[in-house]
């Protein structure tokens, strides 16, 4: 009877997929895939413990032990769905974009963490932190008898080695880039004290020095080459760093001994099954195997509370940054704002809000900004930003004025001849942005243009978008306390200029302008509320006359939790943090915070 509710669930999964696509097909992590190379085909159009405790899901493969010999655990281990790939590579690198999760915030950790819902910063590795009188060094104090893993003193050494390697190597990634740019050095003046000495006046870059990820020092300066490091055995000051079993199907990680947090984290370690795509991690936390899962489930009350309401729950606050649309503004025509713009009115938003992510989220507005920042929303860019309307007609006449001519067939084409035929990139399997793809893609024949929806495995797609090596594509955008990480991303010109094929931490598109970059230095300037709103208010106006890239709805944090083995999950109810495992670094007071019952 079990199996045959299951085979019910599964079709009925499929079958709303379908509906959402229009009838394609879409391809089997949430934005969460094909089931073809990926690379290579497109896709077409607080709780009672139960009776029964759910099993960990199987790998298929028998368990195996780590390279220190110590046997994975099978008590207290929260399995995971969050990364989704067929399978895995052991990666813990906290200075390269495809690592483990969660190797940011999780493994490695922070000086503090500014939490999203509650809106305030919780320190962590630093106590304290302040400024001098003009702005220009930024002290931090850190929290003593924090240990590595291995045993060794976390101290200001360490602290200081991370930005200074980054400084010296531009190849690191990590959310202290954007601070890079700002500073003349970073020292440590005791076992305990670090400070941050600015060349230029940057108070936004607080939140990009107190959210990196720090690393040993004793361990990441004998490394030759800290890009292409591995770092297969982590050595960190995070609640997990004990990898016991690594298989290509299946890894598992456990408690770091020397944690600083007495008696955290309540769980012995993280689990994690690999996943080809969305579909597959879905029915395995419809069937109870994941214990935490940050997925797109279509109508998940009937496919997955309904299927147990005692232990199934889910969060899905529609307060992340926006997904775009990306236009690869160094290739003509996209480096038109008005073709740009034609592309954006071209379809319809709320159809991609209610049919491909079934009224989770709503459409974005001309600004970007979401529900995490309506205090800063200007009416006015709001009210200019017509783009976002759906109007095909207007859209239309826009291409016209830009000289791209239809042809016999209806299909545009540039000035030297060339059709205006595309591919539109996107993740496989993160099947809520596929089927918007697919959306935007049969819309755009409405105004002369061929899309493609090109499905990739995440690592494909996140270094080709990276790289700047694509024409369309799909992808995130920035979140942060203010709406500055999230137009410094969209508009700032040092990372508008690296070329293409160099990866980009963010601004994939390469669009930049001397306007907003001055606003951008003019507000990290000033520590002024009244005066920082008077410049987002202008950068908005920039954002909307330019239409540097194309907002698409709020990226939704998706969370969901099965209570019959864990519970203290956060939810509606209880928002101490957010539920999603990919926001980071507020995670962090998430994995330390879930009990076993």
């Amino acid at each position: 009877m079990r199996v045959r509710r299951l085979a019910i669930l599964l079709f009925a999964i499929f079958a709303l997929i379908l509906a959402a696509c229009g009838g394609g097909t879409a391809a089997p992590e949430d934005s969460t895939g094909a089931t073809t190379d990926p690379a290579t085909e497109e896709s077409t159009d607080a709780a009672e413990t139960p009776e029964e405790e759910a099993e960990p899901a199987d790998s298929g493969d028998a368990p195996a032990e780590n390279t220190e010999g110590r046997a994975p655990s099978t008590e207290g281990i929260l399995t995971v769905s969050d990364q989704q790939q067929a399978t895995w590579v052991r990666n813990f690198n906290p200075f390269t974009g495809d690592n483990r999760w969660p190797t940011q915030a999780g493994i490695y950790e922070p000086m503090f963490i500014y939490n999203i819902m509650a809106g305030e910063i919780e320190p962590w590795l630093a106590t304290e932190w302040e400024w001098n009188d003009d702005n220009t060094v930024l002290t931090f104090t850190l929290r003593e008898g924090v240990q590595w893993s291995d045993g060794e003193p976390f101290t200001a050494n360490d602290v200081a080695y991370t930005f200074n390697a980054m400084k010296e190597n531009e190849g690191l990634q990590g959310n202290g880039r954007a601070a890079i740019t700002f500073l003349d050095s970073i020292a440590a003046v005791d076992d305990t004290t670090v400070q941050f000495t600015f060349s230029q006046v940057s108070t936004v870059s607080f939140y990009d020095i107190g959210h990196q990820m720090i690393v040993p020092e004793h361990i990441w300066s004998e490394i030759e080459d800290p890009i292409t490091f591995l770092n297969e055995n982590p050595v960190a000051t995070g609640p997990f760093t004990e990898v016991t079993l690594f298989q290509d199907q299946v890894w598992q990680i456990e408690k770091n001994p020397n944690y600083w947090q007495e008696g955290k984290p309540y769980i012995q370690g993280l689990r994690q099954p690999a996943y080809p795509g969305n579909d597959q991690a879905n029915l395995a936390t419809i069937n109870g195997e994941n214990d935490l899962a940050s997925n797109f489930i279509p109508s998940v009350e009937e496919t997955y509370v309904s299927e147990d309401p005692e232990n199934h729950h889910y969060w899905f606050p529609p307060i992340n940054a926006p997904v775009m649309l990306y236009l690869n503004t160094k290739k003509a025509p996209f480096d038109d704002p008005n073709v740009r713009k034609a592309i954006s009115m071209a379809f319809d938003r709320q159809q991609l809000a209610t049919v491909a992510v079934y009224d989770y989220t709503i459409p974005s507005d001309a600004t970007g900004l979401t529900g995490a920042h309506e205090n800063w929303k200007n009416p006015e860019a709001i009210e200019a930003g017509t783009w976002t309307d759906f109007n095909v007609e207007e859209a239309n006449r826009l291409l016209d004025e830009a000289g791209l001519e239809r042809g016999g067939d209806g299909i545009r084409t540039l000035p030297d001849g060339t059709r205006m035929e595309y591919d539109i990139n996107v993740v496989s399997g993160w099947t809520d942005w596929v089927s918007m793809n697919q959306i935007i893609a049969q819309s755009l024949t409405a105004v002369g243009i061929q899309a493609t929806t090109r499905t990739y495995d995440f690592s494909a797609w996140f270094d080709q978008v990276q790289k700047g090596q694509f024409d369309m594509s799909m992808g995130w955008s920035n979140n942060g306390a203010t709406p500055y990480q999230f137009y410094r991303g969209m508009m700032y010109m040092e990372s508008a200029e690296r070329p293409i094929g160099e990866a980009n931490g963010d601004n994939w598109h390469r669009f930049g302008t001397e306007e907003a970059d001055a606003l951008l230095a003019e507000f990290a300037s000033t520590s002024d509320l009244e005066e920082q709103r008077q410049i987002m208010n202008e950068i908005q106006m920039i954002f909307v006359e330019n239409a540097p890239a194309i907002p698409l709805v709020p990226n939704v944090y998706w969370g969901e939790y099965n209570t019959s083995r864990f519970n203290n999950f956060p939810n509606e109810e209880n928002p101490y943090v957010l539920l999603s495992s990919f926001a980071q670094p507020d995670r962090l007071i998430l994995l330390t915070n879930i009990k076993p019952n």
